[in-house]
This record gives structure tokens, sequence and C-alpha cells, in this order.
């Protein structure tokens, strides 16, 4: 009887990473892969946003909870959310409590939905900033790595210009890397190859 596959030991990560294993899960199984679901890309830009002056731990930690606060990213229905939605959400220990970034989501929501009139998808929009395909960087240590680039800073004027909130080029730039538009695994990195486009 043959053994069963062996799944593929990880190797060197990047730097940021440290030793909490849910943040080597979401390094090894989804930073930096491309996404194209509208929704998955609608969480990874609100939890960015969430994030701003705190740690992607703390993000991570709360993550399930923000799927089921905000149902599931439904853009549809959160962009439905009144006063009285908010002071509920304001009020849930299981999410960041910051009233700006939570009424951001509601905003953003609603900016998603006019934007998918004009575009069809988010996935559509988004994507067209690094022509379809996920731009290949090369750094080598994580202090090479920039917190914006003329790139995110494109991505964020646009962003505001539809009415977005919590998307300065700094958030955009880490929704980018998160979302796989661009790879910054540092080349020593196991997951750099793996993501590599051919």
């Amino acid at each position: 009887m043959n053994a069963p596959p062996r799944m593929p030991t990880a190797g060197r990560r990047c730097a940021w990473v440290g030793s909490d294993e849910l943040m080597r899960d979401y390094h090894d199984r989804e930073w930096g892969v491309p996404h194209h679901d509208d929704r998955t890309l609608f969480e990874l830009l609100i939890l960015e946003g969430a994030q701003a002056g705190l740690s992607w731990i703390t993000i991570l930690r709360k993550r399930q909870h923000y799927r089921e606060a905000f149902e599931n990213f439904d853009a549809e229905r959160i962009a439905r959310y009144g006063a009285r939605q908010v002071t509920r959400l304001l009020k849930d220990p299981g999410i960041v409590r910051n009233r700006l970034k939570v009424e951001a989501t509601v905003r953003n929501a609603r900016a998603m939905l006019m934007l998918r009139e004009e575009y069809g998808t988010f996935d559509h929009y988004i994507w067209q900033f690094v022509g379809g395909r996920s731009l290949q960087n090369r750094w080598r240590s994580l202090s090479e790595i920039p917190a914006e680039t003329p790139l995110s800073k494109a991505v964020s004027k646009d962003l505001l210009r539809r009415g977005f909130r919590f998307v300065g080029p700094t958030i955009c730039y880490a929704f980018m890397q998160a979302a796989g538009l661009v790879n910054n695994h540092t080349t020593d990195c196991f997951r750099y190859r793996q993501l590599a486009r051919p």
C-alpha cells in the first residue's frame, strides 16, 4: 500500500512572521497568494484598514469574529447598515471598536457597490493596476521593503476619489501584498519561489 504524499515542509520564512502559529499559517497559506474573489478582496481591504495603528496579529486573532460581525463581508448587506448597526458594532468586543473604522467599513461597502456598477467586479478594477498579473519583487530582507510605493499611492488616490476610506498608500500597499498583487516574500523565504510568476 502506497503511503500518502507528504506535505512539503516550510523552510525559511519572511522575517515578519515570528513564532506565532496563527501568523505562520497566514503567511504559509494566504499572504501573497493572488486573490480574485470579490468578497475575499473586500475582507482583506477592510482588515488592513482595521489594522491601522495596531499589530497584524491583533487583527488575525479577531478575524473570525469580524466575519461574523460583518456578515462574512457581504458588501450588499453591509451597505444597508445604519446607525443602529453601527452602534451594535461599537459595543462588540470581538472587533476593533473604533467609530471611524466601523463607519468606514459601511462607507466602503457602499463605494464597492458603486465601483462594481462600473467595472462588474472589484477584481477587474483592482487587478488592472498591475496589468492582471502579480508584480514580482526581489527583496532580500524586510528592511528593503517600502511602506508604500508610487503604485500604492495611485491606488489610494483612486479609491479615495471613489469614496473609500482608510485606504491610504500604506494600507493599500499592505492590501496589495496580502492579496497577491505583488509578491513581497523575501527571496530567502520558501514561499517566494512558490508564488513567483513563471
